[in-house]
């Protein structure tokens, strides 16, 4: 879809650019997940027309939706997710800006606008590319629905636009952070199961595969992670067996 030429009679711009850097502010401050709550939230408030809204990532050949304002804008995206049709879908696809205000005789989506009416009760819908930085293989729509007929007009998609920008940046950022922090996570547990694995050998003199097996049935045994059992071990030296023991242990 090509962009109209924004509109010079249109002052509310202004005040959604004001509002878009009050968002920037919070840009990076907080989990990825606060601030797709952040962005959806003000979506619904700053774009005209717009009732519910919803962000849609793609990862590794999977949809799912990341924040959503309602069950009404989580219905409309899991509709596109196992039609893998619609708007939000093919926005994502396709890097596109995607706005129809009669999906229920839209003909681009016969399987779903109809059955989005139906079901949800979503009768038009405005879906914006994310632009996300630092991971090609991860993209991402913002998702904009409403009851009414007709509901967004040009103004709706150029606020769009610009709340969609600013998002995208933000949720880079905030995604970037979280993976770090699940990265350094993963680190320590393993750090965790590793000295927990060297303990046992030394006490129970067995071999590392042995080891790692008397943790895997422990934490069977008692149906925890694996990981709070060596962290259990690292803590105290002591692991209480598991009532089977490993094959070829001692």
């Amino acid at each position: 879809m090509i962009l109209p030429r924004p509109r010079t009679d249109l002052p509310e711009l202004g005040e959604v650019a004001q509002a878009l850097t009050r968002l920037g502010e919070r840009l990076g401050a907080g989990p990825a997940d606060s601030l797709v709550d952040a962005v959806v939230r003000c979506a619904v408030e700053w774009v005209e027309g717009a009732r519910w809204a919803s962000v849609t990532i793609l990862q590794q050949g999977s949809f799912r939706t990341l924040g959503h304002t309602g069950p009404e804008a989580a219905a409309a995206d899991a509709l596109q997710y196992e039609l893998r049709s619609g708007p939000c879908v093919d926005a994502v696809l396709d890097g596109s800006v995607l706005v129809s205000g009669d999906l229920a005789h839209d003909d681009r989506w016969p399987g779903y606008g109809p059955r989005a009416v139906r079901e949800v009760g979503v009768t038009s819908v405005l879906s914006h590319r994310l632009r996300l930085i630092g991971d090609p293989e991860l993209i991402a729509s913002l998702n904009l629905y409403s009851d009414a007929p007709d509901a967004f007009d040009e103004h709706a998609v150029w606020a769009g636009t610009l709340l969609a920008t600013h998002a995208g940046l933000g949720i880079s950022v905030a995604v970037t952070h979280q993976r770090a922090a699940h990265l350094e996570t993963a680190l320590r547990t393993n750090r965790e199961i590793g000295t927990a694995i060297g303990i046992l050998m030394a006490r129970h003199r067995v071999t590392r595969e042995q080891a790692q097996e008397l943790l895997r049935l422990a934490s069977q045994d008692t149906n925890r992670k694996m990981s709070e059992i060596a962290a259990e071990v690292v803590r105290t030296g002591e692991l209480s067996l598991p009532r089977r023991p490993p094959s070829g242990g001692s």
